[in-house]
């Protein structure tokens, strides 16, 4: 059979890649012949998908509960994805970091406008009721929020405000972890001792968080920025893209989660108190923990009211 040139090319193509791995065209080109032909449903395991979704209450609510913060988790792998094309690039140029940081972006703007889904979603009275069976579970717990901060900035960034002077870039990680904003939220503050979400939370994720704290700290977001040529830096459409993403993740998107559970929380019914127990009002709202990835980008006015027009 005589092939035409294009379809030449491709077989020297293919040929010259397997060569380069020690493989035989011949053998893969026959698996050819016996591979089935590929489906949505199987590209995407819409099956595996779909079932993954276990509720533990016959409450019909639960499953929109279920599934939004599934979505949310799918959306910060996404973000992650992102990220680390940013911050495993030897040399970023502008263009990309700005366009990859406009994804980034775009995919927490999704977030932000997506509270509707639970704030609006769901009967108060069902979700007063299966809220029950998921304590002490709590969105707290959620690695991959966790390493998206820990990819955007530098850690001394997201140390609770009150230690970041007895801390710097020479602290040990193991060190700082135990001063991350966060931490408050799930401790005792007469005892200082750790709550069961945290302890839980710490038992799950901590060795890679603090492998991952190490990971990022000289590839994070902000320091792949100051690694850009000074005129780059300086790039306007690259800096709103930096002020869009610390804005709308550290005060839109969060202000958007703390009132969808102002809602149901501050209903009247049940304690008032997050499934895990934190003081999740001062956990949540920015102007308390002041989380700001990258402050060297904001004016000292806008730095003092950082979350208080909410």
């Amino acid at each position: 059979m005589k092939l035409d040139s294009e379809t030449q090319l491709i077989l020297d193509n293919i040929e010259e890649k397997f060569d380069a791995i020690n493989q035989k065209t011949t053998t893969h080109l026959e698996g050819l012949l016996w591979a089935k032909p590929i489906t949505y449903w199987d590209y995407i395991q819409t099956d595996a998908l779909l079932n993954l979704q276990i509720q533990r209450t016959t409450l019909p609510d639960e499953m929109v509960f279920i599934m939004y913060h599934q979505v949310n988790e799918l959306l910060f792998k996404m973000i992650l994805w992102e990220i680390d094309q940013i911050t495993n690039n030897q040399k970023p140029e502008t263009g990309f970091f700005t366009e990859r940081l406009t994804r980034i972006s775009r995919y927490f703007d999704m977030l932000t406008t997506s509270f509707d889904i639970m704030g609006d979603g769901m009967e108060v009275d069902q979700y007063m009721k299966f809220r029950n069976t998921l304590t002490p579970a709590s969105g707290f717990q959620s690695a991959q929020y966790r390493l998206i901060e820990f990819s955007s900035t530098d850690l001394i960034n997201l140390i609770d405000y009150r230690f970041r002077a007895t801390i710097d870039r020479n602290t040990p990680y193991e060190h700082a972890f135990e001063h991350l904003y966060w931490q408050a939220a799930g401790k005792d503050h007469g005892t200082g001792e750790k709550s069961f979400l945290i302890l839980e939370f710490e038992r799950k994720y901590k060795s890679m968080f603090l492998r991952e704290m190490e990971r990022y700290n000289t590839i994070n977001l902000w320091q792949k920025f100051k690694q850009l040529p000074d005129e780059d830096q300086k790039n306007p459409k690259l800096i709103e893209a930096m002020r869009h993403y610390d804005y709308t993740v550290n005060v839109t998107w969060v202000m958007g989660h703390l009132n969808a559970a102002k809602k149901y929380i501050e209903s009247g019914q049940g304690t008032g108190e997050a499934t895990g127990g934190s003081d999740w009002k001062k956990y949540m709202h920015p102007k308390y923990q002041r989380r700001i990835f990258f402050p060297e980008l904001w004016s000292e006015e806008e730095l003092k009211n950082w979350g208080t027009n909410f």
